[in-house]
């Protein structure tokens, strides 16, 4: 696997006039490439890399687990898309990671909202965090394990063990290109979604996300703000993103944010 990225290579492949971007960076360690772009007043479509992150975030503010050997992308999008149909574009990076999984020999699924299930033991082998901005602007953080994991990266909330492509066998683990493969795929999903007024589901993305949803279905326990609790069936995902979930009262219960438990069967 190599340790560095040919950034002059990914630009002359991924940024206009070649390609779908408007800029591409690539920074060997930063404390978070949300952070860094998010304050960089960028451009639609700027894309920053970096090999290893010293403050990844998670969902509710908890620290990402970004060593040396992964792959952490940030992206900035000005899609010109009613702001309800912004949670959309976290999604679509759980399908683009999804492809890129998949093209490389690994099976891959998604638990709603941001986490990319790999291998027979459903690991997580990716996390995602979409940030709106101040000026209304979204930045979609990625971070992929792409290296054999150390042993003492913690499980994910949820007991979710870690794992990675290299634990999985992937084909590929060259980094330049499996950013370039994500890049291409992500900007393809958006692309059509952002055409269509940020509607999942003439753009599709719905009906491709819900094929590869381990969610629905099952059973889960939903871990909502001020210490609530939603346990029951999830069932769908709605056109606005939210998982709807029907609950021991057998109410349906609609999802915008929170952690969700995959629960074993009984």
């Amino acid at each position: 696997m190599t340790t560095a990225l040919d950034v002059e290579e990914l630009r002359s492949r991924l940024v206009a006039p070649n390609g779908p971007y408007a800029a591409l960076d690539v920074v060997e360690s930063t404390a978070s490439t949300n952070a860094d772009l998010a304050a960089a007043g960028a451009a639609d479509r700027t894309v920053l890399i970096a090999l290893e992150q010293t403050a990844g975030q998670g969902r509710r503010g908890r620290s990402w687990s970004s060593p040396a050997g992964g792959l952490y992308v940030s992206i900035l999008f000005r899609p010109d898309v009613p702001a309800e149909k912004l949670p959309w574009l976290n999604l679509i990076a759980g399908l683009a990671l999804v492809r890129v999984a998949q093209s490389v020999g690994v099976e891959a699924s998604l638990k709603w909202p941001n986490d990319l299930l790999l291998g027979a033991d459903a690991g997580k082998g990716a996390g995602i965090l979409s940030e709106i901005t101040a000026d209304g602007s979204v930045v979609v953080g990625i971070g992929l394990n792409v290296a054999k994991l150390p042993a003492d990266v913690q499980p994910a909330p949820g007991g979710l063990a870690p794992t990675s492509l290299e634990d999985l066998g992937a084909a590929e683990l060259d980094r330049g290109e499996l950013a370039f493969r994500l890049l291409v795929e992500l900007a393809g999903l958006e692309g059509v979604w952002r055409k269509n007024g940020g509607d999942a589901v003439e753009s599709g993305v719905l009906e491709e996300y819900q094929e590869h949803s381990a969610t629905i279905g099952r059973q889960v326990r939903v871990e909502l703000t001020g210490g609530v609790e939603l346990t029951g069936a999830a069932s769908r995902v709605e056109s606005d993103g939210t998982l709807v979930v029907r609950g021991t009262d057998g109410v349906d219960h609609g999802v915008s944010a929170g952690d969700v438990v995959h629960l074993r069967p009984a």
